[in-house]
């Protein structure tokens, strides 16, 4: 325990990522790009894990032209358990070491339950949490046998406590409460190796692939987004740039003593 003669450390010191590695699935666009962009002006070298390998590349391109650290880019199925221990392999023997994980690579598709074929259902999971779990281990298991410790922060949803409306996608909600619990479960086991994870539940959010997604479906795209904003509390949907502070935050020193958490972003959506 810190004595109240001892000098406390400044908000700013704690927030700041300099000298770190994080690396980001599903950082090559959406809510993953600005995550990883908010990692990266905080001080953090990052290195973006994406399926797309192209796009990967522009995002690390584009960072690396705004912040002063050191970029990468990797291609890898985060379904495929055996490219995911090479990829983290690679990425410490590029960069050294990991000290931050964010697991923004998700999919969804919106269908009926009763619709869904075996073949969809399985390859959610097998993305959300087959793909998180083993982007989890292998970032764990570097921590542990450098021994640097380090904070692990999953993507789940506000979909892990509530049922979107009007659109169905049963399966993509329980992936997230799947990741949820996941978070919880692995934060108590690696705690005493300093491993911290925890958990971010974004709400609905103006991406760019929400946009495309909606105005593909012309006057129906713009009722349900219409939809969106009256169910939110604060009458509109997130913009990415505000989930760089509380990704920062989880993966700084800030919160040393936060793990086994979650932070739901939802403009107050599960607070009805």
């Amino acid at each position: 325990m810190q004595s109240l003669s001892e000098p406390s450390p400044s908000v700013a010191s704690q927030l700041s990522l300099k000298g770190k590695v994080a690396v980001v699935t599903g950082g090559a666009r959406g809510l993953g790009y600005e995550m990883m962009l908010a990692l990266a002006e905080s001080g953090a070298s990052v290195a973006c894990i994406d399926l797309l390998k192209e796009s990967c590349i522009q995002a690390i391109e584009k960072i690396k032209s705004v912040c002063n650290v050191q970029v990468s880019a990797w291609d890898c199925d985060v379904t495929d358990d055996g490219a995911v221990a090479k990829i983290f392999d690679d990425i410490v023997q590029h960069h050294g070491k990991i000290d931050i994980l964010v697991t923004a690579a998700g999919i969804n598709k919106v269908c009926r339950a009763i619709d869904y074929t075996a073949k969809d259902f399985s390859t959610i999971f097998q993305v959300n949490v087959n793909g998180t779990f083993y982007c989890m281990q292998q970032a764990a298991k570097h921590m542990i046998r450098l021994g640097t410790g380090g904070s692990i922060i999953t993507i789940a949803s506000m979909s892990a406590h509530v049922v979107n409306r009007p659109h169905t996608h049963a399966p993509y909600n329980a992936t997230k409460s799947a990741v949820l619990q996941l978070t919880k479960s692995v934060a108590c086991e690696w705690s005493p190796y300093n491993i911290r994870v925890c958990a971010i539940s974004p709400g609905y959010f103006d991406t760019d692939m929400n946009r495309a997604l909606l105005a593909e479906q012309g006057e129906k795209g713009a009722a349900l987004r219409k939809i969106w904003e009256q169910e939110t509390p604060m009458g509109r949907l997130g913009t990415p740039h505000e989930l760089k502070g509380v990704v920062v935050f989880l993966a700084s020193d800030a919160a040393s003593f936060v793990t086994g958490s979650e932070i739901i972003v939802d403009g107050g959506y599960t607070a009805w």
